[in-house]
């Protein structure tokens, strides 16, 4: 275990070699489950558990540090890869209670079956001495689930927010380094998850901001000494104002669609339009994923197969619509053979956004004189939208 500060402890773990998140995000680098031990003068405390997988080696490493007794484990959050480890941790301490919220102890109840009495509920703004540390406990749902709550140490002006503000980041330096590349991970983390609970977000942003934080501990990354780094880029990114920028996620079987997006690459680029075009049958839609946090427009790009879209442009749109960006405005293009129904399906998925729907171009074949027409009518619609939110 590494100190933080004043007998704060970091005790998770890496696990560089996990490839998917939750079956579904891609992990390019692995992630980390970050678990902290305060040994304060008269209570230790465990704040948040272990992914169940690694629950033995978190066991391990919590014995050969000297851990005998916990008298508290908090749970800020009951999703496994924070409470997996809780059955196997309340049968080695016995004498530990688990403090969560009412929310949470009912999830992981259902979930890992811990009985009533392993409990102590606790109510928002509650606060319990430990002797020469304090914790406080704010309520923080729905980021990302509704029993998500911040753990705060009054003594040392520091709070655990779980999953809020995290990073799929594998460290050795305990620290945040202020870097580019940290910088794209968590932005890549609040895209896939944090991204359809934006408004939420915000207000805790401007909480944090407010309470003055001095170091800001997640479950997943390294910790922000410097607060400012995260704080300010989440400002940014749940902010309702978007960028001068065009997402076209794509699938294109024989060119033709591919056309098209090309050539709307082109004249938005030459309006002065950042453009970045997507195929997702080649690209990780993590990628896309990140690509919308700042978007303003999305056009969707699909060829037709059995008289509907291509499915894996019906998964982009789906990831699109449950991921609610703040886009302003959303169109579909394609290109068809015999007939059937393109944009349908597409729209459908996307009724969760409260994007203005522009003039779709779908064509038959490749596309031709006429039909490069109707993109420039099209290209011409979201220059003056751009235009008309002073983005240009």
């Amino acid at each position: 275990m590494k100190e933080i500060i004043n007998n704060i402890f970091y005790c998770g773990l890496n696990h560089r070699e996990r490839k998917l998140f939750d079956e579904l995000i891609p992990l390019p680098r692995g992630t980390t489950y970050n678990s902290y031990l305060i040994k304060a003068s008269e209570k230790t405390v465990l704040v948040d558990t272990m992914y169940p997988q690694k629950s033995d080696e978190f066991l391990e490493k919590l014995e050969k540090a000297g851990v005998d007794k916990i008298d508290y484990i908090v749970c800020n959050h009951g999703e496994q890869d924070h409470s997996g480890s809780l059955p196997k941790l309340v049968k080695k301490y016995p004498e530990a209670k688990i403090l969560t919220n009412p929310k949470c102890k009912e999830l992981i109840q259902e979930m890992l079956h811990i009985k009533d009495e392993k409990f102590q509920v606790i109510a928002d703004g509650e606060e319990i001495s430990l002797g020469d540390k304090t914790l406080k406990f704010i309520f923080a749902p729905w980021v990302h689930w509704p029993d998500t709550m911040f753990t705060y140490v009054k003594e040392d002006n520091i709070i655990f927010t779980c999953d809020f503000l995290g990073s799929h980041s594998p460290f050795e330096t305990l620290f945040a380094p202020e870097t580019p590349e940290l910088l794209l991970a968590a932005k890549r983390y609040y895209a896939e998850i944090m991204m359809p609970f934006r408004n939420f977000c915000k207000k805790y942003v401007q909480m944090l901001k407010n309470m003055n934080i001095d170091m800001i501990l997640t479950s997943h990354g390294p910790i922000y000494k410097n607060p400012q780094f995260i704080l300010d880029a989440y400002e940014k990114w749940t902010a309702d104002a978007c960028a001068n920028e065009v997402i076209i996620p794509y699938v294109s079987m024989y060119e033709s669609t591919k056309e098209m997006v090309d050539y709307m690459s082109e004249k938005l680029s030459e309006k002065g339009i950042e453009v970045k075009p997507f195929n997702v049958v080649e690209e990780d839609l993590g990628e896309l994923a990140m690509e919308l946090v700042e978007a303003c427009t999305v056009v969707f790009g699909s060829s037709m197969v059995l008289a509907g879209p291509h499915p894996a442009a019906v998964t982009s749109a789906y990831i699109t619509g449950i991921l609610r960006p703040k886009v302003k405005f959303v169109s579909f293009i394609g290109s068809y053979g015999w007939g059937g129904v393109l944009t349908e399906k597409l729209e459908q998925s996307l009724s969760a956004i409260k994007a203005e729907k522009l003039t779709n171009v779908i064509i038959k074949g490749k596309p031709k004189t006429e039909d490069f027409e109707k993109l420039d009518v099209l290209i011409e619609e979201i220059y003056q939208k751009h235009k008309s939110l002073g983005l240009i």
